[in-house]
C-alpha cells in the first residue's frame, strides 16, 4: 500500500478543515434568570450582566 513521500503540514490539514461547522448555535437557560442565551457568552437583564447565574456588572442610570 503506498505512502506519502513527504510529511503534509498543518496548515494543510487547517484548510481541509475549515469546511466542518456547527449547523445551529448552542443555547442554555439560566439558573439565576430563566433566560435563554447564547452558551459561554455574557447575557443582559434587566441593566444588569450576567454571566454563569452571577452578576457581573451593572449598568447604572445616567443622572445629570
Amino acid at each position: 500500500m503506498p505512502n506519502p513521500k513527504r510529511r503534509h503540514s498543518q496548515q494543510r490539514s487547517a484548510k481541509r478543515r475549515t469546511h466542518y461547522k456547527a449547523v445551529a448555535d448552542t443555547l442554555s437557560t439560566d439558573s439565576a434568570t430563566g433566560e435563554v442565551h447564547l452558551r459561554h457568552r455574557a447575557h443582559w437583564v434587566e441593566n444588569k450582566l450576567f454571566y454563569k447565574g452571577k452578576v457581573v456588572l451593572e449598568k447604572q442610570a445616567n443622572t445629570k
